[in-house]
């Protein structure tokens, strides 16, 4: 029976237990019945003087464990006949087998209540360990349930910021870009005119050229990578480029070689990481020198991200929010591994291994 060895020594005894579970009962009802015999054989040569009554629990126990409560009762019945068989071969008188009876049927009594006892015990544990899976399995389930709304969350949030930067590049920029070009054409009537307005007007040109700017850099925000393998490569580029002249930071990009990733759905997932790795170092750890890494080693493809900020405990501080655990769901989502540890001489060190990235897989 498996589970929680049932004598002193789980360390031995539950490998033992186990194996005995998994022989068949009919091989151990033979193995009990040959050992009853043997404890007989042993109660005979050691002489009526000697009593060894409480071994024949040994396969009695055996028996109510792993076999049954009747084979049990039967073994403890034959165990009682062996043993007076044996007191008489040894030489004990019949005529004086009156106080021998007696002390078989107190044995007896105590082999049934151990009987009723082991039995009871592995009852209880039957049902502990059919309650422990129905538990492990509802677990399962729930977790499996809880990842499947995870990844649905994300797939669903990756899928409104592409909408909503396609919107921004094909909508909001063209309407924009109209805009300037009308307001070019009107700066340029009202300069043909000579009137004091036309600097105005350049000026207006100017502010609806910047918000075209702006909008195009949110939109290459919400959908950074391009669909080719070297799209993350660029993006990440990209993005360092845009930290260091938005925050005043030195963010720059390693990437020794050229790492190619097919799969789009693992080149966003590994770009919001870094997304949000860089967020969390300007933000809570106050960075000054931030690095983008990306390179393919022997083991996969890793992204790490070094910044020389306030260290780990900050970063610790901050693991109850939604950052850290998002990375890390995104990097299981494309089945790599993510971590967190300090980074020499101060800041922090968050690194995404992926083992093998997914040829031709689509969003």
């Amino acid at each position: 029976m498996p589970g929680t060895a049932w004598w002193s020594s789980p360390s031995w005894g539950e490998r033992i237990e186990r194996w005995v579970a998994r022989q068949s009962r009919a091989w151990i009802s033979l193995a009990c019945v040959l050992t009853t015999f043997l404890v007989g054989y042993i109660d005979y040569l050691s002489g009526p003087e000697i009593v060894i009554s409480v071994v024949y629990a040994i396969p009695i126990s055996t028996a109510a464990l792993f076999v049954g409560t009747v084979p049990a009762i039967g073994l403890s019945i034959l165990a009682i006949f062996v043993s007076l068989g044996s007191d008489l071969a040894a030489g004990l008188s019949p005529r004086a087998l009156d106080v021998p009876a007696a002390n078989g049927a107190l044995r007896l009594l105590f082999f049934m209540f151990l009987i009723f006892v082991l039995s009871r015990l592995r009852q209880l544990q039957s049902g502990l360990e059919i309650r422990v899976e129905e538990r492990a399995q509802a677990l399962a389930r729930e977790t499996a349930e809880r990842e499947r709304l995870e990844q649905e969350m994300l797939e669903i949030s990756e899928r409104e910021q592409r909408r909503i930067g396609q919107d921004l590049h094909d909508g909001l920029c063209q309407h924009l870009t109209g805009t300037a070009l009308a307001s070019h054409v009107l700066a340029e009537k009202l300069s043909a005119q000579g009137l004091a307005e036309t600097e105005a007007a350049h000026r207006i040109v100017d502010l609806v050229e910047e918000a075209i700017s702006l909008a195009r850099g949110m939109a290459k925000g919400l959908h950074p990578v391009e669909l080719d393998a070297e799209g993350l490569m660029q993006a990440l580029e990209e993005f360092a480029a845009t930290t260091t002249e938005l925050f005043g930071v030195a963010c720059r990009f390693e990437c020794p070689s050229p790492v190619l990733i097919h799969s789009p759905a693992t080149a966003t997932h590994l770009y919001r990481i870094a997304q949000e790795a860089v967020g969390n170092a300007i933000k809570h750890g106050q960075a000054k020198k931030i690095t983008v890494a990306l390179e393919e080693t022997e083991e996969g493809i890793r992204l790490d991200v070094s910044d020389d900020g306030r260290g780990l405990d900050n970063a610790a501080a901050n693991a109850k929010g939604m950052g850290l655990r998002i990375m890390a769901d995104r990097a299981k989502m494309v089945g790599g591994h993510f971590m967190v540890e300090a980074h020499r001489p101060r800041g922090v060190r968050l690194s995404c291994l992926i083992p093998q990235i997914p040829q031709g897989e689509t969003q």
